[in-house]
């Protein structure tokens, strides 16, 4: 395992266990929330720490998986129960989520906002990977 991703993990624990206290802005300054997805195969509760942008009263994330081949399995998870939980800060928000590729007329917009935020990361992990990296919107209910 790499040490971003053990810097993530770390992250990402420290977000959960204060509560959303701290964790929200501490990896590089980006806004970060907590996606709480059920695994498809095991039914057991998933958690992921992902940085985001705003689209309104939506929630962009990106399913870059760092450049990977593979998306990640959080993809997954949503494409088969796409209503779930986001955490921002402190706050838990009830959200259904769509999934967005390149193809949708909104992407390159949405795009745009989540690359932004993440100072062109993502434009980096396209490049690293010929699958085309989805922007997932998640909207509150």
């Amino acid at each position: 395992m790499s040490l971003f991703a053990n810097v993530l993990r770390v992250h990402q624990w420290v977000y959960e266990k204060s509560g959303g206290l701290v964790g929200h802005r501490i990896l590089l300054g980006n806004p970060t929330l907590l996606l709480r997805t059920v695994g498809r195969k095991t039914g057991q509760p998933r958690t992921n720490a992902l940085t985001y942008a705003r689209d309104g009263k939506d929630y962009l994330v990106t399913a870059s998986n760092g450049g990977s081949p593979r998306p990640p399995g959080w993809l997954a998870n949503l494409k088969s129960a796409p209503d779930s939980e986001i955490q921002v800060g402190r706050r838990r928000i009830a959200v259904t989520a769509r999934v967005t590729y390149p193809d949708d007329p909104e992407y390159a917009r949405r795009w745009a906002l989540v690359d932004k935020v993440n100072r062109g990361r993502y434009t980096q992990y396209q490049k690293m990977t010929t699958r085309p990296i989805p922007v997932v919107v998640l909207t509150p209910r």
